[in-house]
């Protein structure tokens, strides 16, 4: 099946409207009257947010290694960023009805959207799947089939040694998802656990996430405990390595 090329022009859009989505989450993820500070774990040094709570307290949150060239250029620019979020959205209407790209049904951009807001990819989870693969025309330069879009399921995943280590968390993922369809509930594991690692809705939209299993055969398919997603997830992810 041959796959019909998009103009030079929209692949450029594309790119410029993934690097200014990207410098706009950061910006509403770190508010301005918070501060950066530097942070020695294991002797690595991150880069960690502080935001004011009102209480003479600091709420602190995970940003990235200082070693990271694109979390240390962000730092520095961090006052100078702009939320241009109706030029963005000119830039997603012109690449859909010019170019024809396909976007995410609205449930699957809602449900990707409360999770980025809420630090999700922050602390380097990432999206797997079906809606994962949607993005690979802009990144491709190329029309895929809409038979290709079509979902009924949302996967994200995690690496565990991020979790563990990263000394920061969601908040509860069952919060988040009813914030976008209070019918979501948890979905019973498959092991019998009573651990959770899947929800759906009532028209059985799926949420699941997933992380790798680096050790021992006897984890397989047993839910894990995941710190920085607070909630356990399956070590059943093999096509990450």
């Amino acid at each position: 099946m041959s796959l019909k090329e998009i103009d030079l022009v929209y692949r450029t859009m594309f790119a410029e409207l993934g690097q200014r989505t990207f410098d706009a989450a950061f910006e509403s993820e770190f508010p301005p009257g918070g501060r950066f500070v530097p942070v020695t774990v294991k002797n690595r040094q991150y880069w960690y947010f502080d935001t004011p709570t009102g209480s003479g307290k600091q709420k602190r949150q995970y940003v990235g290694p200082m070693d990271d060239p694109e979390s240390a250029r962000r730092v520095e620019d961090f006052q100078a960023l702009k939320d241009d979020l109706k030029s963005r959205r000119r830039l997603v209407s012109t690449l859909t009805r010019e170019a024809g790209l396909i976007p995410p049904e609205k449930l699957s951009g809602d449900i990707v959207e409360a999770m980025s807001n809420a630090g999700l990819f922050r602390l380097r989870a990432i999206l797997v799947g079906t809606i994962a693969f949607q993005t690979y025309a802009g990144v491709l330069g190329v029309r895929l089939p809409g038979s290709s879009m079509q979902t009924g399921d949302a996967d994200f995943a995690q690496d565990y040694a991020i979790s563990a280590e990263v000394n920061d968390s969601l908040p509860p993922v069952l919060d988040l998802l009813q914030s976008v369809d209070p019918s979501f509930r948890p979905v019973p594991h498959r092991s019998g656990s009573a651990k959770v690692t899947a929800f759906q809705n009532r028209n059985q939209y799926r949420v699941e996430f997933l992380t790798t299993n680096r050790g021992s055969d006897d984890y397989e398919d047993k839910p894990a405990d995941m710190p920085a997603l607070a909630s356990p997830l399956p070590l059943d992810m093999p096509f990450i390595n």
